[in-house]
């Protein structure tokens, strides 16, 4: 029994100090998320064009704010209020509480699929990953590596494949569309959006012109001083785009 405490024990340690390495490595390299290392290890298409976050539109930030993590810029990389208002529902958890640096930590660092020890896994990385990284970093890398649909990883290459456009010049309707699919983005088409995914989008757009300053956290240099994103005169044009 001792032999193998030691040996978890080590284990343990060699795991940690790889975290901490691919910790500090990903706050400047672009990295792969393990979906994507596991569609390369099985010869796979993937699509993925790193762009900075200079280079994807405020609206996209805002609306994945809006819609995942509406506390993104005030919580440490976990939301214990709103995980504690799942564990304690009476009906067992209904819904997800991960926050974005949760689920950032999940797609470098962990497998998909609901469990409680990758939820377990996920709590400490999230943390860390506040703690290291600034919230800008978080979200960068939250959006170059999250999944769009088939093989279509990050903003520049979903924007490209459903609106033929860079991620830059993504509209308010169209980041809605993108945030709103990402629930289940092999069945969402944000380019050919059902019925639900159009209910989604709109929600998003409500939640971002409610955001106000909650959202610019993780905002460019300079994208803050802009003007509102979504001003009250153009919310109607802006559903009805949708």
């Amino acid at each position: 029994m001792g032999w193998i405490v030691r040996v978890l024990v080590r284990l343990a340690l060699v795991l940690a100090i790889v975290f901490a390495a691919l910790l500090l490595l990903y706050r400047f390299a672009p990295p792969p998320s393990t979906l994507m290392l596991g569609r390369w290890l099985t010869f796979r298409t993937v699509e993925r064009d790193w762009v900075p976050l200079s280079q994807i539109s405020p609206h996209l930030i805002r609306a994945v704010i809006a819609s995942e993590d509406q506390r993104f810029c005030s919580h440490a990389g976990v939301d214990w209020g709103e995980l504690n208002a799942v564990l304690q529902d009476e009906d067992g958890p209904s819904r997800g509480a991960s926050t974005l640096t949760m689920q950032t930590a999940k797609n470098l660092f962990l497998w998909p699929g609901r469990s409680y020890l990758r939820k377990g896994l996920e709590l400490p990385m999230a943390l860390a990953l506040d703690f290291a990284w600034p919230k800008r970093r978080v979200i960068e890398v939250y959006l170059n590596i999250a999944e769009w649909g088939e093989g279509v990883f990050g903003a520049e290459a979903a924007s490209q494949r459903h609106f033929g456009k860079p991620a830059s010049r993504l509209t308010p309707a169209e980041a809605a569309r993108l945030a709103g699919a990402l629930p289940n983005p092999i069945l969402r088409d944000p380019s050919r959006p059902s019925r639900a995914l159009l209910a989604a989008a709109g929600r998003v757009q409500r939640r971002m012109n409610q955001l106000g300053p909650l959202g610019n956290c993780a905002l460019p240099a300079g994208a803050s001083a802009q003007a509102p994103l979504f001003p009250q005169h153009g919310l109607a044009r802006a559903r009805a785009s949708v």
